[in-house]
């Protein structure tokens, strides 16, 4: 098959002839449809992220089921299914006290660079090649765990779906798993990339308001009000601090960084009104960090949580996102941006990094 191959940071993806080996115990062989342009990617193409390579990357995606292994009994030949990038065991301290998210699978895909038993089922040639994420969905196919993958109506358009697996989930998934009170006051999210304007649907969904967006670039900001953001901050040529002195004197009770940059963090956290919480989503480089003013974290009793897919268990939330969508309650395919061929992920990644409105998608059989 052809896929996009991580080979070294700093490098851009190559297509290349990929070998995928049928599905083991346990596992789903999926022709991909659509596979989503996400941030997270760009931090292991750049080095931010480290991961095992050669891998194939993409890790949001969605396609029909070709094949399963033996022992898989969820899912059959011709379902379709959205790709989980946190696979849930169902056994782990995570897993049986409701945190799926944080299952111990994730972690070994992770380190591994393989599926959940530590192994891959790509090649080239003689040379091993690395999955991401346990999905690699920038491929005509893949192989992955069935538990990670969600079976979805199969009306449900590709790019809408794949979408879900990721950014949407990231970000309606916290404010209805993280922030339960949102609707008591005002909120801030910076980034109005695809997990940010997730953020900001969840939020109009739930009634809270006002809520207030936070980038550098216009049209983003414009599909944010469209969204449900009641007002924009252009970052490089607006106050936020103004605006929130006008809209919520006092600061927000709730912030979102969808960013993951240490300027942004502290951006998020001084927004904040006396016991206000900053949820945090966007990943960062490793190691990075920001700077916490302590007394304003003790005497006004601030909070930072951390939130990671949502918070979410995908098996339950992603068919519910998708029931709100067709419902018209959540309108996912405004969220959608630019389609790009298999060939063109390299170009599609460069609209990325200067501002690219809305998800684009990957559509390998374009």
């Amino acid at each position: 098959m052809r896929a996009a191959v991580l080979r070294r940071p700093g490098s851009p993806l190559t297509i290349e002839d990929v070998d995928l080996a049928a599905p083991q115990r346990g596992e789903v062989h999926v022709r991909v449809e659509a596979a989503g342009v996400c941030h997270s990617d760009l931090h292991y193409m750049t080095g931010d992220l480290q991961g095992r390579l050669p891998a194939v990357l993409g890790h949001e995606g969605v396609g029909i089921v070709e094949d399963v292994g033996s022992g898989v009994t969820r899912v059959a030949p011709g379902d379709r299914v959205v790709m989980t990038w946190r696979p849930r065991c169902g056994e782990c301290e995570f897993c049986t006290n409701g945190r799926p998210a944080l299952c111990v699978l994730g972690r070994v895909q992770g380190t591994t660079g393989g599926l959940p038993d530590g192994t891959t089922r790509l090649s080239a040639g003689d040379e091993t090649v690395h999955h991401l994420m346990g999905v690699s969905c920038f491929a005509e196919r893949c192989v992955v765990s069935d538990r990670s993958v969600v079976v979805i109506p199969k009306d449900v358009p590709a790019e809408v779906a794949a979408i879900v697996g990721c950014a949407v989930v990231t970000g309606v998934g916290a404010v209805l798993n993280v922030m339960s009170t949102a609707t008591a006051g005002p909120v801030v999210v910076i980034g109005a990339g695809g997990v940010g304007l997730s953020t900001v649907m969840g939020l109009a969904l739930v009634g809270a308001g006002p809520i207030v967006a936070v980038d550098t670039v216009d049209a983003r900001l414009r599909l944010a009000r469209a969204l449900g953001a009641t007002h924009t901050v252009n970052a490089t040529t607006d106050d936020l601090t103004a605006v929130l002195d006008e809209v919520a004197p006092g600061g927000a009770r709730w912030a979102v960084d969808a960013v993951g940059a240490p300027a942004t963090m502290e951006q998020a956290f001084a927004s904040l009104s006396t016991g206000g919480t900053l949820v945090a989503l966007g990943l960062g480089r490793v190691g990075a960090g920001f700077t916490v003013p302590v007394n304003a974290l003790v005497q006004q009793e601030r909070r930072v949580v951390g939130s990671l897919y949502g918070s979410s268990n995908p098996v339950v939330q992603i068919p519910q996102i998708l029931d709100l969508h067709q419902r018209g309650l959540l309108p996912l395919d405004r969220l959608v941006g630019r389609r790009f061929a298999l060939d063109e992920v390299n170009e599609a990644y460069s609209a990325l990094t200067v501002g690219a409105t809305g998800r684009s998608v990957i559509v390998p059989g374009a």
